[in-house]
């Protein structure tokens, strides 16, 4: 029996992982936010920007934005505009994929390439032709059909037309996606991301900051933060900034004759005992022990070297 109709205004299409809004019924978006899903914004006219992170491209007339899973983004909506939004979840387009959400930047593009134009969106500007422009108008304006009709099939014809979608861009700039998969793109801009987190923890340990603090800080969610961090550190948010406290802690102990509460208090412990009952759980004596047997160190952690982002 076929579904019944559903109302364009409601989310994900029954039983799919997929929805399409246009200008008319798109609803307002946060400053930033992040979602679970994939994005596709293409705007056909109006110009406006897209706010990636902490990249800043120019969407123009005929540009496609792509937003992978779980990034901090934002797409001001401007008047006069015409545009489509469309949401996907991860399993649309590969209903057999159990791809992790936080595991995409390790997917091959030869494996997935479909995934290219989300992976690059940073670095490139997707930019289509009139004739292109026309096909993808024709393809949005078919899944919003389907997307409303509901119905037996439906969902094989909306992905289909996604597919070619998607495919458009990636054979416009199969040169360019190909170059930048080809080289460490995607390790430069894990790497920028951790130094982000580094200096901001470093600047702020005499505060209560959390790891979301740190992630808004970066412009990545919570959940990519972390998973980053245990990644290219193989420690958590938690170890490090201990680390680093204690580091500067060191620091101020064999480099000055400040108080040990004052100390203590500069690298975000307000309570003296907790300072010391920590710093000896992390350096194995206390901070008056350390200050008194500052000569002849030798491992970095004693030395004071603070957690820099791998490099």
């Amino acid at each position: 029996m076929p579904d019944a109709p559903i109302n364009r205004t409601s989310e994900f299409l029954p039983h799919t992982a997929f929805w399409i809004r246009d200008q008319a019924t798109a609803v307002g978006q946060p400053p930033l936010h992040k979602h679970e899903y994939f994005q596709v914004y293409v705007n056909l006219a109006g110009r406006t920007e897209h706010v990636l992170g902490a990249t800043v491209r120019p969407i123009l007339p005929g540009t496609l934005s792509f937003i992978m899973p779980l990034r901090v983004h934002c797409i001001r909506h401007v008047e006069p505009a015409e545009f489509f939004v469309i949401n996907f979840r991860r399993d649309f387009l590969r209903p057999e994929s159990r791809i992790d959400l936080l595991e995409l930047e390790d997917v091959s593009v030869d494996e997935m390439p479909e995934l290219a134009p989300f992976l690059y969106q940073e670095h490139l500007d997707f930019e289509l032709g009139a004739d292109e422009l026309a096909e993808v108008r024709r393809l949005c304006l078919r899944m919003q059909a389907e997307h409303d009709r509901g119905g037996f099939y439906a969902i094989e014809f909306i992905r289909a037309d996604l597919f070619r979608l998607i495919g458009l861009v990636c054979r416009r700039y199969q040169d360019d996606l190909q170059a930048l998969a080809r080289t460490s793109m995607l390790q430069g801009s894990r790497r920028a991301s951790l130094a982000r987190v580094s200096r901001f923890m470093r600047e702020h340990l005499s505060e209560p900051i959390t790891l979301a603090d740190a992630a808004a800080a970066a412009y990545l969610s919570t959940h990519y933060l972390a998973h980053l961090l245990k990644r290219e550190t193989g420690r958590t948010f938690t170890e490090i900034l201990a680390d680093q406290r204690m580091d500067l802690a060191c620091r101020m102990l064999t480099g000055s004759s400040r108080p040990i509460a004052e100390i203590a208090a500069s690298v975000g412990f307000p309570d003296e005992a907790y300072f010391a009952r920590r710093f000896r759980q992390l350096r194995g004596v206390t901070p008056s022990a350390y200050r008194g047997q500052a000569a002849g160190r030798d491992s970095p952690a004693e030395r004071g070297e603070a957690w820099q982002a791998p490099s």
